[in-house]
């Protein structure tokens, strides 16, 4: 089943083309990267098919719904986490759990339930009662991405979560990427960094607006001329055998 089905979206401001004449189709329970430059297009598309940007042109679907006719539906079914930290920062991570589940009529024992199981999965049980403004980069996109999970939506947008993130958080956050995957979540991420797009069931490139390559990890590798003409292992050791190399060979 295809949770997203889209033909041909574009999105016009006055004469310039932000987004033109993409089309994509994302399994359930795929892992689909929208992978480009900064301005490239993939915030302006993840917002168009959030229901947050009518298209200009578009034909398709989101979990069912028809993206020009039913977006103020979509938003109901889909969690979406933005470029920017969208928390309240005065507001504990527990509380800002409890203020988006309101949002999206999760209420009582159920919102509870919900909250409980996304700060242990999260690893934020131990912050729960900390001011979100406050909290280290890992843990803010942590505490984003619960949010946008906290009404279990069955397709979850990730705009560049990654984005400022050091190496080992990056590393940890794609790991709960891989698990949404594994509970047969839809997830659309984009990223401008390479080495995530191998985490992808899918892949989709993008530049200056229109879509320049499409297909899995291994068909894009595939389709690129050349070939691996050695390879090797890097350690640490290496490393300080070239550095001193270098000293005593000045």
């Amino acid at each position: 089943m295809n949770e997203i089905e889209v033909e041909y979206i574009t999105k016009k401001f006055g004469k310039f083309t932000a987004v033109d004449n993409i089309s994509l189709t994302v399994k359930k329970g795929e892992i689909c990267g929208f992978l480009g430059p900064n301005g490239a297009g993939k915030t302006t598309t993840i917002r168009m098919l959030c229901g947050l940007l009518k298209p200009t042109e578009c034909k398709g679907t989101v979990n069912g719904l028809d993206i020009m006719k039913n977006f103020e539906q979509i938003k109901k079914r889909i969690g979406y986490m933005s470029q920017k930290f969208s928390m309240y920062s005065y507001l504990t991570v527990e509380e800002n759990l409890r203020f988006w589940g309101n949002c999206y009529d999760v209420k009582g024992r159920k919102l509870k339930e919900r909250s409980d199981y996304l700060l242990n999965k999260l690893s934020l049980v131990e912050l729960k009662n900390t001011k979100a403004g406050i909290l280290t980069g890992g843990t803010r996109q942590r505490c984003a991405l619960a949010c946008a999970l906290v009404h279990d939506p069955p397709i979850v947008f990730l705009d560049e979560p990654t984005s400022g993130a050091d190496p080992i958080a990056r590393r940890d956050f794609w790991k709960l990427i891989r698990e949404l995957s594994s509970e047969n979540i839809t997830v659309l991420v984009t990223t401008h960094y390479l080495e995530e797009a191998e985490y992808c069931n899918n892949i989709i490139l993008i530049s200056g607006g229109k879509m320049i390559a499409k297909g899995t990890p291994s068909e894009l590798k595939a389709s690129v001329e050349g070939k691996i003409v050695g390879k090797k292992e890097i350690t640490l050791e290496d490393f300080f055998i070239y550095k001193t190399e270098s000293i005593y060979n000045k």
